[in-house]
């Protein structure tokens, strides 16, 4: 029953609904400037024209910017999102599958990304070992979820980000997530944050403001693609892994 419900969770409306509800798909919004980010992680860490693999690939938008440097594959549980995200990407392999049962051969992916998914799986150990498994040697995993350890998420009690999607049933701390990497057999090069996004942080102040002030750092590393933000400084926890 309990994966029944998982998958009930997912098709058109929730795109328009909880974390996405006010989030635009245009070009250089905020979510277009965070694909862009994961793209050129995935430039730098992986191998040019080898086989990339998006975990929960969504409408798509990530998976087609990397058309013109790998093989690219996406998956996604939403089959009614992976039905839009053909006119979205090119000549990317799309389907509808789950990240706990991938349906790929062992040692078949040089990177591989599962950005804010695990948080919303039944059992993301499952998932994180399936990516161990297609994964091969000397391969990436860049591996994004809500950070448990963000610095400002007591500001933010009930209300922080984690918090607002009821799909979100696995929070964990990042120490619980890099125990899974390296149980699936990868060892971690880089650990760091997204910055702080989730504003307000604070009462009275306009949401512009707080935006420039505490999103400033969080948007120069997504704009410029270079890492630098402890793991504590933001919302999101951001991991990247070598298959050993």
């Amino acid at each position: 029953m309990p994966l029944r419900l998982h998958h009930m969770s997912f098709d058109e409306n929730y795109f328009s609904s909880h974390t996405y509800e006010n989030i635009t798909f245009a070009k250089y919004s905020m979510y277009w400037w965070s694909n862009r980010f994961y793209a050129t992680l995935a430039r730098r860490y992986g191998k040019r024209g080898s086989r990339f693999l998006e975990v929960g690939s969504g409408m798509g938008h990530l998976t087609g910017q990397l058309e013109d440097a790998f093989e690219t594959y996406g998956c996604d549980l939403n089959s009614w999102a992976v039905k839009q995200s053909k006119s979205v990407v090119d000549k990317s392999s799309l389907q509808t599958a789950s990240a706990q049962e991938l349906p790929f051969r062992n040692d078949s992916f040089n990177v591989v990304i599962i950005k804010h998914i695990v948080e919303h799986l039944p059992d993301p150990q499952k998932a994180i070992n399936e990516i161990g498994r297609v994964t091969e040697k000397g391969g990436t995993l860049i591996l994004a979820t809500p950070n448990l350890d963000s610095l400002l998420k007591p500001w933010k009690g009930d209300k922080w980000i984690g918090y607002q999607d009821p799909t979100h049933i696995a929070l964990k701390p990042p120490t619980e997530w890099i125990s899974y990497m390296e149980s699936a057999g990868f060892s971690i090069k880089r650990t760091f944050a997204d910055g702080f996004w989730d504003v307000p942080y604070v009462p009275f102040i306009p949401n512009a403001i707080q935006k420039l002030f505490f999103g400033s750092l969080g948007g120069l590393q997504a704009i410029t693609g270079f890492v630098f933000l402890p793991m504590t400084w933001g919302e999101s926890i951001i991991v990247i892994a070598k298959k050993n």
